[in-house]
């Protein structure tokens, strides 16, 4: 369809591993322009406030910050989809994740074999290197981030 659209890294780290732990992360090359994304990790104490801070990067001479930026109440979300971004996000990997239901959140969140699907992407983007780095807060105490990056990459010539 002369379109990639896929993960090149991810990247996270718990700043709190009495609250939240990652065990294992990983991506896995499955065709030239597929790859999957797996993630786990255990909440170890209810969660009944959650933020969420979210920042799009663009690469150009190093990754700059790039037009989207939101902060993200993630249990009003959860119940009234209100941020455009979030919605997104949310979308491109709401059925491949348990992060799904209100708050509070306790016990292992799963992500698994979340691919990128140029069908869910609702916002026309220019080819290119992207980051999105998410900042996850439980109580206004930056808890975990992580941080994936992707290429998007449109061969109109192809199509």
């Amino acid at each position: 369809n002369g379109v990639v659209f896929k993960f090149t890294n991810f990247a996270c780290k718990s700043y709190n591993e009495s609250w939240f732990v990652f065990h294992n992360y990983r991506l896995k090359a499955v065709g030239r322009d597929k790859v999957l994304l797996n993630v786990n990790g255990t909440v170890l104490h209810p969660a009944y406030n959650i933020s969420v801070h979210m920042q799009l990067f663009k690469r150009a001479s190093g990754f700059k910050p790039w037009l989207m930026k939101a902060y993200i109440d993630g249990c009003r979300f959860i119940k009234t989809r209100y941020n455009p971004f979030g919605v997104i996000v949310y979308n491109l990997f709401k059925e491949y994740s348990n992060i799904n239901h209100t708050c509070p959140y306790m016990g292992l969140q799963v992500v698994k074999d979340f691919v990128l699907r140029t069908e869910l992407l609702t916002l026309p983007i220019p080819t290119g290197e992207y980051k999105l780095a998410i900042g996850w807060y439980f109580d206004q105490r930056l808890q975990f981030d992580t941080n994936v990056t992707f290429t998007y990459r449109e061969d109109l010539l192809s199509s």
